[in-house]
């Protein structure tokens, strides 16, 4: 691509006017002036997140401070015009009476396995753990297996 020093100064002229022409545009519609085209911080991952003035952001960390108040039932202490919150209202625990209601289905419960015998008590012999007969027995499998394999392999 050949691009003479003279087109290119010619282009950087084009677009200074064309800025000045919408900069001119927009004080007439709105009043203010437009800002370039161009941006003046770089936009990274990092910095490109939305800019809050100082008292937005203090108005969203008192919200937020708030929010956490009235989730661990405390009044907003330090927050300019907002009322203490009532106390939340726990969530995933049993009332008192859901636990008595629980504990008398679970006793019923118990009462009917009792009653029809219930499971009988688990042996205490380990899971898992061969007796003697049955080692005697996989041993003798074992041996009428590998008799088998050397038969199969010398023909």
């Amino acid at each position: 691509m050949d691009i003479s020093v003279k087109d290119l100064q010619e282009a950087i002229s084009i677009r200074q006017q064309i800025d000045n022409l919408q900069r001119r545009l927009s004080s007439l519609l709105r009043g203010a002036p437009q800002t370039t085209t161009q941006t003046t911080r770089p936009t990274t991952p990092s910095t490109s997140r939305r800019y809050f003035s100082p008292s937005t952001r203090a108005k969203l960390s008192a919200a937020a401070r708030a929010r956490w108040a009235r989730r661990q039932g405390t009044g907003t202490a330090g927050t300019a015009g907002t009322a203490t919150a009532a106390p939340a209202k726990g969530r995933g625990q049993l009332t008192p009476a859901g636990r008595r209601k629980l504990s008398q289905l679970m006793k019923a419960r118990w009462a009917a396995r009792r009653k029809a015998g219930g499971k009988q008590k688990a042996s205490t012999r380990k899971k898992g753990v061969l007796t003697p007969a049955g080692r005697k027995r996989l041993s003798e499998l074992m041996k009428a297996r590998w008799a088998a394999r050397r038969k199969a392999s010398s023909k």
